[in-house]
């Protein structure tokens, strides 16, 4: 099911069907401010490991990511000492996943890792979601194959063509990128950049 949303003024009741399948724990697809993601309520472990399947990813040997809202969110979901905490308000929201030591408020299968990624899009239409959900949102990348043309996955109407029957909804927020987040590890104290993406890093 696709549907459309803006980056403001969105209809109530679109919204909260959004809301409702998320609190059911469904798996959306939806815009960031880098690519289209796949994401499930971050509380719900059964939605958690349906992306982990549907991705082929093992959360024993892999950092989940979750979208928060605001700042004073991250904290209850990853410990965040005062540099880091610095670090974080120069730089989101913005195109950055940065790796913290997760807290036990997290599901048991984020505690595989000690470790999560945080994510805080400049995004206004998933922002709006976080807000609303009032919970975190786990969030990766969509499944691809290695040979597959990138462009499938910046058109909703494409994404809907694939994936359409493996989720729940489909939000159309227009044309996506192709370029991921930065991916800084803040989880030893000075901040290391583990992979360069589309947002460069305010120190």
């Amino acid at each position: 099911m696709l549907l459309k949303l803006y980056k403001k003024n969105n209809n109530p009741q679109d919204l909260q069907r959004v809301i409702d399948i998320l609190n059911d724990g469904g798996i959306i697809i939806y815009p960031t401010d880098t690519m289209y993601a796949i994401g499930c309520h971050g509380l719900k472990e059964r939605a958690i490991e349906r992306i982990c399947r549907l991705k082929g990813v093992d959360p024993k040997k892999n950092n989940l990511s979750i979208i928060c809202y605001d700042l004073s969110n991250i904290s209850e979901y990853a410990k965040v000492d005062n540099n880091t905490f610095k670090l974080m308000k120069r730089n989101l929201p913005g195109a950055f996943t940065f790796i913290l030591n997760g807290t036990t408020r997290l599901p048991k299968i984020f505690r595989n890792r000690k470790e999560v990624g945080i994510r805080m899009p400049d995004n206004p239409i998933i922002s709006e979601i976080a807000r609303l959900l009032d919970a975190p949102i786990m969030t990766a990348t969509l499944p691809h194959d290695e040979d597959e043309d990138i462009e499938y996955s910046t058109d909703p109407e494409l994404i809907d063509e694939k994936f359409g029957d493996i989720v729940d909804l489909i939000i159309d927020g227009g044309i996506g990128g192709t370029e991921g987040s930065t991916v800084v590890d803040c989880t030893q104290g000075e901040p290391e950049i583990l992979r360069q993406g589309m947002g460069w890093l305010e120190l």
